[in-house]
Formats: C-alpha cells, sequence, structure tokens
C-alpha cells in the first residue's frame, strides 16, 4: 500500500505551468472523465481502456474518439478547486477539480431562443470544421449548449425556428430523433459528444462513454453548479475532471479499493481543496490513528467539516481493509458508528 502522510504539507502546485502539467498527464490517464457544464446541462466525456483516439493532443489538452472530444483552453486567472462528496452508498465517495473563473468572465452569452452561429470552425475534429452549429438557447448562465449538424434536412428545421424557444417548436423533436452532435462550451474548454441522445432510440439511459444531459427541472435555477460542490464565492466552474476513483469504477460500478489512485488525488486534494476540509480530514486521521474515544470528539458544525468528518472515515476503512489491519479496523468501527450511521441521509 503506498504511503501517505495526512499531516505532510502541501505539493506545490502553485503556477499555471503545474496546471497544465496536471491536466497533460490526467488527459493521457482513460481513467480520468472530464465535463462542460451547469448545473442541468451537461456534456461528458469519458473513454474506454485502449479506445482508439481520433485526436490525441495532450500538450493542447485535446483528445477526441469517434464517440466524443474534450478540449480544455486555460487562462491565467483560472482557480482549480479539488473536492470530495458523501456516496450515498457508505463504502464510497465521489471526487473531482473544478477548473473556475471569476464570475464576471465565465458568463455565457445565455441566450434563451435557438439561434445560428454559423461554421463551427473550432470543432476538435477535422472533419467536423465545415458543419454548422447552433445554440439550443438553454440560457445558463456559464456554458452555450449547442447542436452541430451539416445534414440539409436538419438544418432547414433549425433554420426555420431560429428566433424561438427550441423545445416549445418542432427544432425540439428533430434535435431528439435525429441525434446531432452536441458541443458545451465554457470560456475554459469544450466538451463534443457525437453519440445518441439519451432517450427512446438508447433504451431510455445515456450511452456509456461521452453523453450529454439536459434536465429541464434543474435548468429553471439557472445555477452554476449543485450546491454541493464547495465553489468559492466569486468563483464560476467551466470545467470539470474527474480523475480515476479509488473505488468507483468509469461505469460507476464497484471496485477493488487502488491505493495509487487515492494517495494521488489526496495530493490535489491538499494542493486545491478548500482548507476547511482538509484540515478535518487530517484531523479526523490523526485522533484515529492515535486510538482516540470518538466520544471526546467535537463533531464538525459546518456541513462541509461533516462531510469531510464522514468521507476521512470511510477512506481510513477501505486503506485498512486494503492492508489488512484489522486492529485499526476494529478502532475506526467505533468512528463509523458515531459519525457514519447508515441511516444518515447523503448527498451524491
Amino acid at each position: 500500500m503506498a504511503t501517505l502522510d495526512p499531516h505532510a504539507p502541501s505539493p506545490a502546485f502553485v503556477t499555471l505551468a503545474d496546471l497544465r502539467t496536471l491536466l497533460e498527464a490526467e488527459l493521457r490517464s482513460w481513467t480520468c472523465g472530464w465535463s462542460v457544464g451547469s448545473f442541468g446541462a451537461i456534456g461528458e466525456y469519458h473513454q474506454d481502456e485502449g479506445e482508439r483516439l481520433i485526436v490525441d493532443d495532450p500538450e493542447n489538452l485535446t483528445r477526441a474518439t469517434s464517440r466524443g472530444a474534450i478540449r480544455i483552453a486555460l487562462k491565467e486567472n483560472v482557480e482549480p478547486v479539488a473536492y470530495e462528496l458523501l456516496s450515498p452508498r457508505p463504502h464510497r465517495w465521489s471526487q473531482g477539480i473544478a477548473l473556475c473563473l471569476p464570475d464576471a468572465e465565465a458568463a455565457a452569452a445565455q441566450r434563451e431562443a435557438l439561434t445560428e452561429l454559423g461554421i463551427d470552425r473550432d470543432a476538435i475534429r477535422p472533419e467536423d470544421r465545415g458543419a454548422i452549429l447552433f445554440d439550443v438557447g438553454l440560457a445558463q448562465p456559464q456554458i452555450d449548449f449547442c447542436v452541430r449538424t451539416s445534414d440539409p434536412d436538419l438544418l432547414r428545421v433549425l433554420r426555420n425556428c431560429c428566433g424561438k424557444p427550441t423545445f416549445a417548436t418542432e427544432a425540439g423533436m428533430a434535435i431528439l430523433s435525429q441525434h446531432p452532435h452536441r458541443v458545451v462550451i465554457s470560456h475554459l474548454g469544450r466538451a463534443e459528444v457525437y453519440q445518441k441522445i439519451g432517450g427512446p432510440d438508447t433504451g431510455g439511459v445515456s450511452p456509456p462513454g461521452p453523453h450529454t444531459h439536459v434536465l429541464p427541472k434543474l435548468l429553471s435555477a439557472r445555477r452554476t453548479h449543485s450546491a454541493n460542490t464547495p465553489i468559492p464565492d466569486g468563483l464560476t466552474p467551466c470545467a470539470f475532471l474527474y480523475p480515476g476513483n479509488p473505488v468507483i469504477g468509469a461505469l460507476g460500478e464497484d471496485t477493488p479499493y487502488d491505493d495509487g489512485l487515492f494517495v494521488k488525488f489526496q495530493n490535489y486534494l491538499a494542493a486545491f481543496g478548500p482548507p476547511a476540509y482538509t484540515a478535518t480530514k487530517q484531523r479526523v486521521w490523526r485522533a484515529i490513528e492515535n486510538r482516540e474515544d470518538p466520544a471526546n470528539f467535537d463533531e464538525p458544525q459546518t456541513r462541509l467539516e461533516r462531510a469531510a468528518l464522514r468521507n476521512a472515515i470511510r477512506q481510513l476503512i477501505r486503506r485498512s481493509e486494503a492492508s489488512a489491519d484489522q486492529a485499526l479496523l476494529q478502532s475506526i468501527e467505533a468512528w463509523r458508528a458515531e459519525f457514519d450511521r447508515a441511516s444518515e441521509s447523503d448527498d451524491e
């Protein structure tokens, strides 16, 4: 099991060049997922191990397969925010890094009607650079959610409906039935999805790999992100990466604990995570390792720090199980019973 000192100083990820190096490394890893989106409208990029690449340009933070593509466009004032979230399943947790900009600089066009944007000369794959891009008009704070096509019949329908709300016209049904490319654009990059839209043609589920979600009930809030994601005030997330999770696979399945992936993300969290969250985890780990009585531990008062407490317990359990440290597991069980009861409600 790889070593992890929870009390060690944070790694020196401080410059834009450092961040670019991190992103290049993660882009080369098939285990890392990516997304560009808002609260209710998102484009996701994933790939399978060994999947053939159409574009492989990590130095320019770009990658594409036959199913989708991702490009990250860094800016000088980008702020990475690493985070972990609780899972409803007590043996798991989720994790990611949000790439953020100051609110005013993150703002998208926020169009409210179907709008033709012209030839998509910025398409990631060369063969798509003659197709026409349309903003669907979801009016989201930091993204333009678009479709792209060169099909004459679909172009005719879309052009006839420009200036109107997309899903109140025949354009909405045409998009859902003809599955044009979806292109989600922010000031820090774009995600492109070439697969079918999840629905009747896909058995009612999103296809594995790159896919999009558009959820009208969430869109109406016009929020930039879930309230569970700890983005500091004044910042807006414009892209996300999801480094390989040590306990969850690419299809959301349980996997054997991977200590290398765990240690790697803990370093990211130490560098870019909320200080209160990381400090709480370190305090919990220290107390458990010292065999302190959980009854004497002051439970944190904030939601963020309570999540840190519970995730710290879950993570130490999984590490101890992997190393067969029965004595430590016995000590942790008292902490789990005190602070991470299965009856408590969780947020993914």
